[in-house]
């Protein structure tokens, strides 16, 4: 048996910490607008990395710079917006645009965003592999505390091979990521929950002596994410998140995969989950002028850096994206292979409204120009969600 420092050292054990420090301030359904009541979610995703979720050369605004993303983040906190997604990135994917390559890293940018906004929600996106579990529960947990209970974490098993083999290490067989992803969760979740010292001797964890104070602003535990969309994928967020985000290529497809993922949380685990979507969204004051600039995208599109994420993500290190690698080459170049939703204002609520019908209950999506098209949606697309009944 191994013989801990305290012991080899004759270390005094901790004393029972105040309920200040073991329990959390606060539940998260007062504190975290993603489980507010909003009918239809709506929030951003991408606006930490370059060139958001298009693939493209088509002109914007939009750049990677702390004053510009702060003001993305604070317009969309002030129209209602319920969520910020980043996007984890350790290298770019290449050709002329070196896609997402220019970008901040997502639990800096969160704790950053936290303070800069007063009620949305901030999510850092974690590639499991990259973070010791106990660096990332303390970074979620001071992240909390300083957002008062509005943090969310995104749980991404890591997916792209030249990513992982900057860390030294080759990418997992992808069922093994996923048993990795639950031992790193639970890990996780008993630094944020056990109010005294624990040891976790597991196949991938050896730790002895545990302990993590104060708790999380939000209990009983941060709100969790995670995009799987294959039947590992599922599994795990059936088990454990709050929220699983999906991109279908039909409405009669998205109502067969919310069903499915909420059966599976409902049988098997005997607990609730909430289904999301995500994509570009292109609103214009005529449909010709939204088909126009979507279009533009794809004319002006990295064909490079497309064929490259198509090339890994048709390599098996990712199954979320068959349906798309396969069938939909311009969703990646126009909206990271999400769900299109291009039109008016009225078009953009109309497909808003079938995409909730079809059992999706929120929405994080791109912009081609994420300020500035922020405030046209404001102006005239967030009165049109409100006469719907999709918000209020």
């Amino acid at each position: 048996m191994t013989v801990t420092a305290n012991e080899r050292l004759g270390l005094a054990p901790t004393d029972p910490r105040p309920a200040s420090e073991t329990r959390p301030a606060a539940d998260r359904t007062e504190t975290n607008p993603l489980f507010g009541d909003q009918k239809m979610k709506l929030g951003l995703f991408g606006t930490n990395c370059s060139y958001g979720l298009i693939m493209s050369h088509a002109p914007s605004t939009y750049e990677i710079t702390w004053e510009h993303t702060k003001e993305i983040a604070q317009r969309a906190d002030r129209l209602g917006f319920d969520v910020l997604v980043p996007v984890a990135r350790w290298k770019g994917f290449g050709g002329s645009t070196n896609f997402n390559g220019n970008c901040f890293e997502t639990y800096t940018w969160a704790a950053g965003i936290a303070e800069a906004t007063e009620r949305i929600a901030i999510a850092a996106t974690s590639h499991l592999p990259t973070i010791h579990p106990i660096v990332a529960a303390k970074q979620a947990t001071t992240i909390d505390r300083i957002s008062g209970g509005r943090f969310a974490l995104n749980l991404v098993m890591g997916w792209v091979p030249p990513e992982m083999e900057m860390f030294g290490s080759e990418q997992r067989e992808h069922d093994e990521r996923y048993a990795f992803g639950q031992e790193w969760l639970d890990f996780v979740t008993r630094l944020w929950t056990e109010p005294g010292t624990f040891s976790m001797h597991t196949k991938y964890f050896d730790a002895e002596l545990l302990e993590a104070y104060p708790k999380p602003h939000q209990g009983p535990r941060p709100a969790l994410l995670n995009a799987g969309n294959s039947p590992s994928g599922i599994e795990f967020s059936a088990r454990n998140v709050d929220f699983n985000f999906a991109s279908l290529d039909t409405l009669e497809n998205i109502k067969a995969y919310t069903d499915k993922v909420r059966n599976k949380a409902r049988d098997d685990y005997q607990r609730d989950i909430h289904v999301m979507t995500y994509g570009l969204v292109v609103c214009r004051d005529t449909e010709k002028e939204a088909k126009r600039a979507f279009q533009q995208v794809v004319d002006e599109g990295d064909w490079g850096a497309a064929g490259n994420v198509i090339k890994i993500a048709g390599s098996g290190a990712s199954q979320s994206f068959d349906h798309a690698v396969k069938q939909m080459q311009e969703r990646f170049i126009a909206g990271w292979g999400g769900y299109p939703i291009v039109g008016t204002p009225e078009q953009v609520t109309e497909e808003l409204g079938k995409l909730n019908e079809a059992g999706m209950e929120g929405m994080i999506f791109g912009l081609i120009d994420y300020n500035e098209e922020l405030k046209y949606f404001g102006e005239n697309v967030m009165p049109l969600l409100t006469q719907a009944g999709l918000r209020h």
